[in-house]
């Protein structure tokens, strides 16, 4: 039975749907076979890897509200063992239909057996608020990922977000465990980023990834061209960054031959790299050029 992720921040543009399709990307190429559900009606996790947001498609709103067959809305992208279900603007709709409805807090969950054999991981790319959406994914979730960005309003709303996993766990899913912190966006040439990232690790302890993503260009211009990143241009700081947080990843989630052959390299990666060598990394110019597309990162 594969395992289901819900990456969750009730505060947007923190990188949650950037990190989700790299990671996802980056796991697909290791020959996990990955779903992942938009569940956000901006639909930029669909458009992300290349999917465009059809009003007229089967999506995640026919799988919440319509309690239609999972596999109906199940679309291959163009990356080898990457399959999504889609989102459009049609989504935004779907609070309102499922207050009414039985159990609404567990529609996702019941769903997502019927379909969570046939793939290793789920990844369920959240919407930036706290609706029932939102509990519908974490409800189904077996581990809730927070991406955070290094900065310090970030910090500020992280009481309020694990309130509300501690909520969760308490009423609905007793087996939902915080399975990561991803530290996104950082600056290390601030103080605040090596502040946060300090305290970030402090409290989380090994709950924080040790893979930190920089602020990069080349993140932010893939959707644009409909690519994750580390396909879009795979040599980039981001780009980099996401490959090995997505080793870890798999170190972390996946099975044991997985975390035999990710823990060396992980381990070798993260003491090799200084923060004064990543704020070299940061200086250097990007390349201007992307890569050319592949479907392995």
């Amino acid at each position: 039975m594969g395992k289901t992720f819900s990456f969750f921040n009730q505060k947007g543009g923190v990188g949650k749907t950037t990190s989700v399709i790299n990671i996802a990307t980056v796991v697909a190429g290791f020959g996990k076979k990955v779903l992942l559900i938009d569940l956000d009606s901006q639909g930029n996790a669909t458009s992300g890897v290349g999917i465009e947001k059809n009003e007229n498609e089967s999506t995640a709103y026919q799988l919440l509200v319509e309690n239609s067959d999972p596999a109906a809305s199940i679309k291959k992208t163009t990356i080898e063992s990457l399959w999504i279900i889609p989102s459009n603007a049609h989504l935004a709709g779907a609070e309102m239909h499922l207050i009414s409805q039985e159990k609404r807090e567990f529609i996702l969950k019941e769903q997502l057996k019927k379909i969570s054999n046939d793939y290793d991981f789920i990844f369920l790319d959240c919407p930036p608020s706290l609706g029932l959406i939102s509990i519908n994914a974490l409800t189904a979730s077996s581990y809730i990922i927070i991406p955070l960005q290094c900065e310090y309003y970030a910090l500020e709303g992280l009481g309020q977000l694990l309130n509300t996993y501690q909520l969760v766990k308490k009423n609905l899913s007793a087996e939902l465990e915080l399975g990561g912190v991803i530290l996104t966006m950082a600056d290390f040439r601030t103080n605040l980023t090596q502040q946060v990232i300090e305290e970030v690790r402090n409290y989380f302890k090994e709950k924080a990834f040790q893979s930190v993503i920089p602020r990069s260009v080349k993140l932010s211009e893939a959707p644009s061209f409909g690519k994750p990143a580390v396909i879009y241009d795979p040599h980039n700081r981001g780009s980099l960054a996401y490959t090995e947080l997505g080793k870890e990843f798999l170190m972390r989630f996946g099975s044991d031959d997985d975390r035999k052959d990710f823990a060396r390299v992980v381990q070798e990666t993260v003491v090799s790299t200084t923060p004064e060598e990543m704020q070299n990394t940061e200086a250097a110019p990007e390349s201007e050029q992307p890569q050319a597309a592949q479907t392995n990162p």
